[in-house]
């Protein structure tokens, strides 16, 4: 016999998709929101308190949980996008599905004590080093999977096919432990990963330089077939677009919507050198953007046309993607900030614009629909944001939207609920005792 499990959310400031609203009760049952109730001015007896400005769960839709272990290792000296990517590699040759497990879940508790209820795992380290699978082929996404339900989080593994070094070449040594060998083998490994509760499985092109032309449409089918999200990364370099332009006379969005991989449940990762015949064609099939401003800047990858492709119909989502800091509001803030560096004018993007493409359409891109609202009917997942801090000390309450996204950081994250269960509380992650403690250990185990 299911017992039912209730609780009732005190919000001292709730962001409620237009406007903050004060004195807010959320009533739970079984994880998701049964009562949004306005004009409680003080908490009903027996409820949670949550003091500051809360918001929906974030959504951190692009994730490569092992690129934690290159932070502050890869900010040393100069270089490119392509020198970057040859220490990301020594770091993806030492992973264990133990290691694995070790990283992520502190990784993803970090996320957590971000406000962040959902993650999205772009998964492309599959086998041991070599490429000879684990006794279960699946053995790394699973470590993935149960990190995320260690740390308290949801998650979306992005399993991703990976194939080639680029166009007409095989994997290099590196890229081994990648690659399926086609994608119909992708395809049957993938297919035996399940969805659980705080699970959900969708399917990734890593770029089109990495799977070749003929079996893009392999993995769009797998994806279709299951309504799942798909995801790729998409024109983050524009060498990645010459090469493309050798290889098939054309872009890479027109190279993927020529074999059938664009549409609403697909999402664009990066979209950062575009043409305007691309920006049509993502924006034309309801293709989504995940835009990772840190990563892309820490990156040098320049500031992609985000303005335009949510104007042309793609829904913009977010991600930290290499995690040079672990941030949904500085993601957010960026994108704004960006692009007034680029157009030199202010206002692109109001800040409940922000917070829905950090929150609602995040968790649209990752195949959960039923989350990134504070409403009835929805997972009951919760970001508040201390409205007391030296950051956000001083602006009105009604303002919290302004201040969360302009103002305060993850710091100020004071409490993540997530499917109703309070992971966060005053600051301090409930499953994972001492975080900073576990990413120090798990980064030092990928050192030795």
């Amino acid at each position: 016999m299911r017992v039912t499990t209730r609780t009732t959310y005190w919000l001292e400031h709730a962001w409620l998709d237009t406007h903050v609203e004060p004195g807010v009760a959320v009533e739970v049952a079984d994880g998701r929101i049964t009562a949004v109730r306005t004009e409680v001015p003080v908490p009903p007896p027996g409820a949670e308190v949550l003091r500051g400005l809360t918001l929906p769960g974030l959504a951190n839709a692009h994730s490569h949980a092992f690129h934690r272990a290159l932070r502050g290792t890869v900010q040393v000296g100069s270089g490119t996008f392509w020198t970057w990517r040859e220490l990301m590699y020594s770091f993806a040759d030492r992973l264990t599905p133990e290691t694995y497990h070790a990283l992520a879940r502190a990784v993803y508790a970090e996320m957590v004590l971000a406000g962040v209820s959902c993650v999205g795992e772009f998964h492309y380290v599959h086998h041991a080093p070599g490429g000879t699978p684990y006794a279960d082929p699946n053995a790394m996404g699973e470590a993935l999977i149960a990190a995320a339900a260690d740390a308290g989080i949801r998650i979306t593994l992005l399993d991703t096919a990976y194939l080639s070094s680029g166009f007409g070449e095989p994997p290099n040594t590196h890229q081994l432990r990648f690659s399926d060998g086609s994608a119909e083998a992708w395809a049957e490994r993938c297919s035996v990963l399940k969805d659980r509760d705080h699970a959900r499985i969708g399917a990734a092109v890593h770029s089109v330089r990495a799977v070749p032309a003929g079996q893009l449409a392999t993995v769009a089918g797998w994806a279709e077939e299951r309504r799942a999200p798909l995801h790729v990364h998409l024109s983050e370099q524009t060498a990645e677009n010459d090469a493309c332009q050798a290889a098939h006379g054309c872009t890479p969005t027109r190279l993927l919507a020529d074999h059938g991989v664009l549409g609403p449940r697909t999402t664009g990762v990066h979209n950062t050198h575009l043409t305007d015949e691309d920006i049509a064609l993502l924006g034309g099939s309801g293709t989504g953007t995940c835009m990772c401003p840190t990563t892309e800047r820490d990156l040098a990858d320049g500031i992609g046309p985000a303005v335009a492709l949510q104007r042309a119909g793609s829904p913009l989502s977010l991600g930290s993607d290499s995690h040079a800091v672990i941030d949904l509001l500085e993601e957010a803030r960026a994108m704004e900030l960006n692009e007034r560096l680029r157009t030199r004018t202010r206002g692109h993007w109001t800040a409940a614009a922000l917070l829905r493409a950090a929150s609602a359409d995040g968790h649209a891109a990752l195949g959960w629909d039923d989350a990134g609202a504070i409403e009835t009917g929805m997972l009951a997942d919760l970001t508040t944001i201390a409205l007391d801090s030296v950051r956000t000390a001083g602006p009105l309450p009604r303002l919290g939207a302004e201040t969360a996204v302009f103002a305060a950081t993850a710091a100020d994250v004071r409490h993540t609920v997530v499917g109703g269960r309070h992971v966060v509380r005053d600051g301090v992650h409930t499953l994972v005792p001492d975080v900073p403690q576990a990413l120090a250990r798990a980064v030092e185990a990928l050192r030795a």
